[in-house]
């Protein structure tokens, strides 16, 4: 190609900012990484299966990501729903109901798990009703999802927002005009429009719960095997001086949320590849 057959951009630059993008990204994400896995290699094969190989260990990465699986799912519906009623009803409140979605984000997370914990104690507001019922939240599994479903909610809500926003509402009067009904207009002409945005909420949810400490640790009871979470060993493994057991538990967490990220980032281009294959 010719110095005169070369194509420019509008915005001059791209190889200076793409350079700098690339070194930042490297520096503040890629080198932890492999300064992690590195640390992880030097313990060898047979100390890094002896430590996975613990049934604490074992039952706390179970825990976290089953219990992080959980909590998203119950935001893909209501956080869905929460943005639903955000875009499409005006009522009295709005703003601040709006803004008190974003108080995950910015409450510490140490707060967040003392005020789910005196809610859900046995001597709690609402404990003291669940109690009777024999259902235990605060100290058992159950609190944890709770306190995942807290701190994941945000996520759902601010990326399906926007989207269903500019949802063009003639596509669902267009329905409507060839007799489809409500529940029709929804799961065939607003769900599949929403679905990328939710499934990339469900995403970060999911991510941010698989390696949440400070909300958990309070109601979680952080009994060994029953409710104690991943971090919480890796925690207890650094207070031992236990570097390499605590890095061969991180590694794990690394690569089992890099291979669920990764999978639900493919069915997200898929659902937009078929979507713009059908239009």
């Amino acid at each position: 190609m010719s110095l005169f057959n070369r194509q420019y951009s509008m915005l001059p630059g791209f190889g200076l900012a793409f350079g700098v993008s690339l070194f930042w990204l490297g520096l503040i994400v890629i080198l932890p990484f492999a300064a992690l896995i590195v640390s992880t290699a030097g313990m060898g094969f047979t100390a890094f299966a002896h430590t996975l190989a613990d049934s604490r260990v074992l039952a706390s990465i179970r825990l976290s990501f089953a219990s992080s699986f959980y909590a998203a799912l119950i935001n893909a519906a209501f956080g869905l729903l929460v943005a639903w009623v955000l875009v499409r009803y005006p009522f009295p409140g709005r703003r601040l109901f709006d803004a008190m979605i974003d108080l995950p984000f910015a409450l510490p997370t140490a707060v967040a798990g003392i005020a789910l914990t005196s809610l859900y104690a046995p001597s709690g507001l609402i404990g003291q009703w669940l109690d009777p019922l024999g259902v235990k939240v605060a100290f058992a599994p159950l609190g944890i999802v709770v306190a995942l479903t807290f701190i994941g909610l945000p996520f759902v809500v601010r990326t399906v927002e926007p989207v269903l926003q500019g949802l063009e509402r003639e596509l669902e009067e267009a329905a409507s005009c060839l007799g489809a009904s409500r529940w029709q207009i929804v799961f065939r002409v607003v769900l599949p429009a929403l679905l990328p945005s939710l499934l990339t909420g469900v995403a970060l949810a999911f991510a941010r719960g698989a390696g949440e400490y400070g909300s958990v640790i309070f109601i979680a009871g952080n009994i060994p095997r029953v409710s104690e979470i991943a971090p919480l060993i890796i925690v207890a493994k650094l207070d031992q001086y236990d570097l390499h057991g605590a890095t061969a538990v991180a590694v794990v967490m690394l690569g089992i949320s890099f291979i669920c990220l990764l999978l639900i980032n493919g069915l997200q281009w898929r659902v937009a590849r078929r979507q713009g294959a059908g239009r």
